[in-house]
């Protein structure tokens, strides 16, 4: 018993992200992360051949294998839990992203679609295999850190520009009615405007919408920039934590 939960243990510190310290470990990542570039090469072409249907079938076996092994290893990345592990780790996100990146080349999961002709729709959904590599990239993980410690902030901006855009919409509707068939086009407008992209394929003709939509554009930079001030500022703050924790660990050396 002992030998298969020390099995067990060692197969939990292959598959987890890698320290750097563990060969094998960081072997198991950049073999990953191979994997998930291959499987997603046939999604850039229209058209299918021998060489992307096994691209496909072989990427999709590796990541059942993988999926099978953090599902059976679950109890040590959720200690707390304990048996409950096994239940809980196929609810967790990056389980989640794992099935469905998984689902969508199965065939018997895309014959049962074709009678509802989302064929398309089950093909698109392996795109999410490239969220698979989040787990193998130390680099995403310092992402992941910069947007959980900033997720107040920045979702008080969000909620800001969520607010501006609703108000722009309203007040230009109101204003120009004969431009905007709907709510829903000065929605789009307003979020158009915000971000200054301007496509140009609805526009207000009015001096008084030509005005609000300078407004709209300028209040939009400064609303559009904050959260790149934020991930910026938690990303270098993660970098030094890192760096004073390398330091750290070179002194105890």
């Amino acid at each position: 018993m002992k030998e298969k939960t020390g099995l067990r243990k060692r197969i939990f510190e292959i598959i987890e992200k890698s320290d750097g310290n563990d060969r094998l470990s960081t072997v198991y990542d950049f073999s990953m992360i191979v994997v998930i570039i291959i499987s997603l090469i046939p999604l850039a072409f229209k058209s299918e051949n021998t060489v992307f249907y096994f691209f496909d079938k072989i990427s999709v076996a590796i990541f059942i294998v993988d999926y099978i092994l953090r599902w059976v290893t679950a109890d040590y990345k959720f200690e707390k839990a304990g048996p409950v592990s096994f239940i809980r780790y196929p609810f967790s996100p990056m389980a989640i992203v794992d099935l469905i990146s998984i689902l969508p080349s199965l065939t018997f999961v895309s014959s049962g679609f074709k009678v509802l002709r989302v064929l398309r729709m089950i093909r698109a959904l392996r795109v999410f295999r490239v969220f698979k590599a989040v787990r193998y990239s130390r680099s995403f993980e310092i992402i992941g850190n910069v947007l959980r410690s900033s997720k107040r902030t920045l979702l008080a901006v969000g909620a800001l520009a969520v607010g501006y855009i609703m108000v722009s919409a309203l007040v230009v509707f109101n204003v120009e009615p004969d431009s905007f068939s709907n709510f829903f086009d000065a929605v789009y407008w307003a979020t158009v405007s915000l971000t200054t992209v301007g496509y140009g394929d609805i526009y207000p003709v009015t001096t008084i919408g030509r005005i609000i939509t300078m407004f709209s554009s300028i209040f939009g930079i400064a609303i559009v920039a904050l959260p790149a001030g934020i991930i910026t500022a938690g990303y270098m703050n993660e970098i030094r934590k890192e760096h004073d924790s390398d330091q750290g660990d070179n002194k105890d050396k």
